[in-house]
């Protein structure tokens, strides 16, 4: 077919994602009429529709659908051609897109970058931060080169390498720092915050807590950990954060975190790309570096744990000894 561009498939294939011309535009970096001659080119190429044009939205015809899928794959396939040249260079270089869940991000991510452009200077990361769903989708369309999940995830496509474990912890208001800590099957019966549905941490809390997906009563949603810590903070109720978030979250709320009763509850953090990625040797570098830095995130953590832990148990001073004290 001669004519046909790796742009025009790169435009087509926004659009058809989008199924909008003013979002496909913006995400091309190009103009909505630009866009538009392209697709219109695309399609006297074809000799047929591939969109049906009709107020804000658009649909893609029967043609435009399959044709849809056919440019993803060789989208692809180009995308890996691109990766394969990269790793015959030896070293991490060009390109990383990199995704990471929103409660890893903020706990890793800077290091993580940090250390990635220091050890590989010809590196250029790309993170994104999303919900699992949406990163593992574009792992399989090649939109991203790896990601930093909870796993399981599940998928055949995909390569899982596990990272590290981590504990989940309690977080309570200061008043109930000294009381006794509750069973995880007796959560329940608290006012518990969670993060609202989609992340994958929330499903997590939930199963922990032993509660059916559905929403519990006297559940109250937060789009962050950082806000359910502070609402934790407010006396509105108890949370579970991630052990790594300890070190962070606990700087600007007052609270106080527990760890739970035996067996205590985990989740597996880790990384994917998928397994026709040419730069497998690449990415287990990378995930090495992320490896050590959870693994600090979780030590500085239990360290600090452990200062609180102390503090509690040292016996008071009189206020008449503190004051006659030099």
């Amino acid at each position: 077919m001669i004519g046909l561009s790796m742009r025009h498939l790169r435009y087509f294939d926004a659009l058809a994602r989008s199924g909008h011309f003013g979002r496909a535009a913006e995400a091309c970096a190009i103009s909505q009429p630009a866009l538009s001659v392209q697709i219109r080119e695309l399609e006297d190429l074809i000799g047929a529709p591939l969109v049906e044009r009709g107020g804000r939205t658009i649909r893609l015809t029967t043609l435009g659908n399959e044709f849809a899928e056919r440019v993803r794959a060789i989208l692809r396939s180009v995308d890996e051609l691109e990766d394969l040249a990269r790793a015959a260079h030896g070293p991490l270089a060009g390109r990383l897109r990199l995704g990471i869940i929103p409660t890893v991000a903020p706990y890793l991510l800077p290091e993580v970058i940090a250390t990635l452009t220091r050890r590989y200077p010809g590196l250029d990361p790309r993170p994104r931060e999303a919900i699992t769903q949406r990163l593992i989708e574009d792992l399989l369309d090649a939109r991203l080169d790896a990601a930093i999940v909870a796993l399981p995830v599940s998928e055949p496509a995909l390569e899982e390498v596990p990272l590290f474990d981590e504990e989940f912890v309690l977080v309570r208001s200061l008043e109930d720092a000294d009381r006794p800590v509750p069973s995880s099957d007796r959560l329940h019966e608290m006012r518990l915050l969670l993060l609202e549905e989609g992340h994958c941490f929330r499903d997590q809390a939930l199963a922990v807590c032993n509660i059916s997906s559905s929403t519990p009563r006297d559940l109250m949603e937060g789009s962050s950990l950082s806000t359910l810590v502070q609402m934790v903070s407010a006396g509105i109720g108890v949370t579970l954060i991630p052990e790594m978030a300890v070190s962070i979250e606990a700087r600007s709320a007052e609270i106080s975190v527990a760890r739970l009763a035996e067996p205590r509850p985990f989740r597996r953090i880790g990384m994917v790309w998928r397994k026709t990625n040419p730069l497998k040797q690449q990415f287990e570098k990378v995930a090495e570096i992320v490896r050590e830095i959870g693994l600090a995130r979780q030590i500085e953590a239990s360290m600090l744990r452990a200062t609180a832990d102390h503090a509690e148990r040292l016996p008071s001073v009189p206020s008449e000894l503190a004051a006659a004290s030099p």
